[in-house]
Formats: structure tokens, C-alpha cells, sequence
């Protein structure tokens, strides 16, 4: 994040819970907020944060639910995916804000995908790296053998205390290599490491992450309505290890009004490895149209 970008940190209520944002940028322009995915907070979009303050946006960067900072809830069903994509629409009552661009990556673009199809009312435009439409998702898990084998460990996630246990060993070396392992390298530096190591070792912090995947396999997306209406731009890295790059087609097929663009040498940390390309789509995107319209 360039060191003349100014950022204010601040509270927000989701629902029910306490959430701790890191906001930057003018706070009339348009509203973009970022949800980053696991094992993220904040500080994955330190690459996009600055240059869309920038370029003139309200950046609204979370921590969601059971992250860093944020309120992390003891139950597994309290990290439903309607929940989480309730937190975003609260967030926003509370910014006085009726509709946003959402952006976000892995996890945090599953929560974009629910927010965009079940209040399409507070979503003005879509973006969404990496992370497919949980329709598209949940088709490749029943018919594709090999989707199966790269989402191994969401299988191996269920099983109460062991993922906490393994991932905190040695001061969270397994997970740390995970993140390196599965992106280009020099994409996360040793200090980069030291500030997620903190944020995986906030009490609590561990299960609060993992129990977002629980609770994907025992209560699912619940979308009444999966299309997706609101103009959406899909961001690909195509070296992704843990999403088949088909799950792009798959997921552009349930929006009404879509551009997917493929980057072929990126990971599925596409934003922290191309961030001058995904911020310029992303600003010329959300840039198109005006998108901001808030509550008196």
C-alpha cells in the first residue's frame, strides 16, 4: 500500500457482530468495499486500497466475520453465508450508504456473489477475483473428479479441532507455506508474513476461519434466486492450484450482464501478483457509470 495513502480505521456493526474496516479516500465519492477470502484480512488488498482511494472512491476494506480484528462468534452457524452477506448490507445501513461496488476475492467472493444475487438493490456493480459462483461451485464438486481433489482440504477442514491444530504449529509454518506455495514467488515478503501471522494468532482467530468452511457444507449457499443481475467483472488467475479454470465459464453462464478476463500467468492471488492491471480494470469498471446513492 504506497505510504501516501491515508487510512482510517474504524468499527462497523454487521449482524450482530462488531466488524473493523480500514477505510481510505474521499468519503462522498463512490463506495467500493473490498471482502478479502482465507486465510486474508485487510491487508490482502494493501495492492488496491491506495490507488483506488486515488482514483477518487470510498474504499471500505473489511476484516469479516472471525478475521484479525473483527467480533468472531462461537458458533458454526454463525458463519452462514447469509450471514456474512448480511453483515456487508448492514455495514453499508450503518455508512448510510444504498448501493455499492462489492469487490471480493476468494471467499470474500463468495459473499459478493450471495450479497449480488440476494440484494441486488445494494450492489451497483459486482467484481469478483477468483472465487466462482457457489451454483458453479457446488455442480463441479457433484460431477468433477478433479475439482474434488484440489478441494481436498475443505473436506479435511470438518473435522473438529485438527485444522486449528496443524495450522498453528510452528508458528502457523504450514499455512504460511500454504500461502506461499500457491502463489507466484515474492508475492507475500517475510514481513507481509509477520503481519498475517498476527492476525491468525488473534485469540479465537483460527476456528472463527475454519468455521467459515463448516458451515458452507452444512448449510450451504441458500440462494432462492441464483442469477445475478448487477454488472459484474470476473478477474482470473488461471494458475490457480485450487479452482479448475472452467469454473470461470461456468460462473460468467449465471450473470446477466458480465466480462471475464483471464490472467494466464497469475495464481489464485491474482490482485497481489498483477495489482497495476486489476486496478486499472477494476477503477475503469466501477468508473463507467456512476454508482453511489446515499441515504439522506
Amino acid at each position: 500500500m504506497p505510504a501516501t495513502c491515508s487510512v482510517q480505521r474504524r468499527w462497523l456493526t454487521g449482524d450482530g457482530v462488531r466488524l473493523r474496516a480500514v477505510t481510505a479516500g474521499d468519503p462522498h465519492g463512490p463506495p467500493v468495499v473490498l471482502l478479502h477470502g482465507f486465510p486474508d484480512f485487510w491487508y490482502g488488498w494493501r495492492h488496491q486500497i491506495g490507488p483506488l482511494a486515488a482514483s477518487g472512491f470510498h474504499v471500505i476494506a473489511l476484516d469479516q466475520r472471525g478475521y484479525n480484528r473483527s467480533d468472531k462468534p462461537p458458533r458454526v452457524a454463525d458463519y452462514a453465508t447469509d450471514r456474512l452477506a448480511s453483515d456487508v448490507v448492514k455495514c453499508l445501513d450503518g455508512l448510510s450508504v444504498d448501493r455499492a461496488v462489492v469487490v471480493g476475492h476468494d471467499w470474500g467472493g463468495g459473499v459478493g456473489w450471495h450479497v449480488a444475487a440476494a440484494h441486488p438493490d445494494r450492489v451497483a456493480k459486482l467484481v469478483v477475483l477468483n472465487c466462482p459462483h457457489p451454483v458453479a461451485m457446488q455442480a463441479a464438486l457433484e460431477g468433477s473428479f478433479a475439482q474434488l481433489v484440489r478441494s481436498w482440504y475443505v473436506f479435511a477442514f470438518q473435522i473438529p479441532g485438527l485444522p486449528e491444530c496443524v495450522a498453528a504449529g510452528g508458528d502457523f509454518r504450514l499455512l504460511a507455506r500454504a500461502v506461499r506455495r500457491s502463489s507466484r514467488p515474492g508475492t507475500f515478503s517475510d514481513r507481509d508474513l509477520r503481519r498475517y501471522r498476527r492476525a491468525w494468532g488473534r485469540p479465537g482467530a483460527l476456528t472463527a476461519m475454519v468455521n467459515w468452511y463448516r458451515a458452507a457444507a452444512r448449510y450451504g449457499p441458500r440462494l432462492p434466486r441464483p442469477r445475478v443481475t448487477v454488472p459484474t467483472l470476473l478477474l482470473w488467475g488461471e494458475r490457480d492450484r485450487f479452482l479448475d479454470p472452467d469454473l470461470a465459464d461456468a460462473s460468467a453462464a449465471l450473470c446477466d450482464d458480465v466480462r471475464l478476463v483471464r490472467f494466464p500467468a497469475a495464481t489464485h492471488w491474482v490482485h497481489q501478483e498483477e495489482p497495476r492491471e486489476v486496478n486499472r480494470l477494476i477503477a475503469e469498471f466501477v468508473g463507467t457509470t456512476p454508482v453511489v446513492v446515499t441515504r439522506p
